[in-house]
């Protein structure tokens, strides 16, 4: 069964989001920036609000470093398993997450991303890190 998301971003539309309001969308998943340079993420998978809203703990749980350095470990592993379909589901990893530690994504997009990984957790029995449960 195919995910009900393609992921996150794409290179050109995170370096040129300061100066115009770029949308990458797909059938699963958005990233949006505003003029003002923030970012969101909308995961078009209704169990994945479900979990942000009943399952996830509270933003406010961790700070946004926690959520940043937890984001940058846990895109590198995704990123791996993304790079081995012969050790890991292709259905499941179909997309290369760009993400870039040094931009200031905001603590709410921290956060989304985040819980996006907890959700996969959840939702497919997987675990990209020992360290974190959601």
């Amino acid at each position: 069964m195919r995910i009900l998301f393609l992921c996150l971003f794409v290179l050109e539309i995170l370096t040129s989001c300061a100066t115009k309001t770029p949308e990458v969308s797909s059938k699963e998943m958005t990233l949006e920036a505003n003029d003002e340079g923030e970012y969101d993420i909308i995961v078009m998978d209704g169990q994945y609000d479900y979990f942000l809203h009943t399952i996830a703990k509270p933003k406010e749980f961790h700070s946004e470093s926690y959520y940043k350095s937890r984001n940058t470990f846990l895109v590198s592993e995704w990123n791996a398993r993304h790079f081995q379909p012969l050790r890991y589901d292709p259905n499941l990893y179909e997309v290369n997450i760009d993400y870039q530690p040094q931009i200031d994504y905001g603590y709410e997009f921290e956060y989304k991303l985040f819980n996006f990984f907890m959700f996969m957790e959840w939702k497919h029995g997987i675990r990209l890190d020992n360290r974190t449960r959601w």
